[in-house]
């Protein structure tokens, strides 16, 4: 069984915590690094990266009854996120995207997992 530790958070969210904040400040830094060339975007996608996360585990009363919406929500806009640089025919193909693209698909593995127990 995957109790919850002192803070609340089992092991699953906790490696949710891991796997966004790592992909969230990966796209952050890269956008900062080219901004003036379209970099806003992928400064964008840390920022909801991180919002989703804080929506899905802040000990917020109110959004107790959204979190397996919430949940999905995080698991399509990393499926996007994924699928974005698939499509994207100049998207990187550098050893760090290929990394992140690992820490996003165990994030949606994941997510499911944490969507199962509940």
């Amino acid at each position: 069984m995957d109790a919850p530790n002192r803070f609340g958070l089992t092991s699953i969210q906790w490696g949710i915590v891991v796997l966004t904040l790592i992909t969230a400040l990966i796209h952050i830094w890269l956008g900062i690094g080219f901004l003036d060339s379209g970099g806003v975007i992928f400064v964008l996608n840390g920022a909801g990266y991180l919002s989703l996360l804080f929506l899905l585990l802040a000990p917020i009363a109110p959004l107790a009854r959204y979190r397996s919406l919430i949940r999905w929500a995080l698991i399509a806009y990393t499926a996007i996120t994924i699928f974005a640089w698939l499509l994207i025919p100049t998207a990187a193909r550098t050893p760090l995207a290929f990394f992140d693209k690992a820490v996003e698909i165990a994030l949606v593995v994941l997510l499911w997992l944490d969507g199962q127990r509940k």
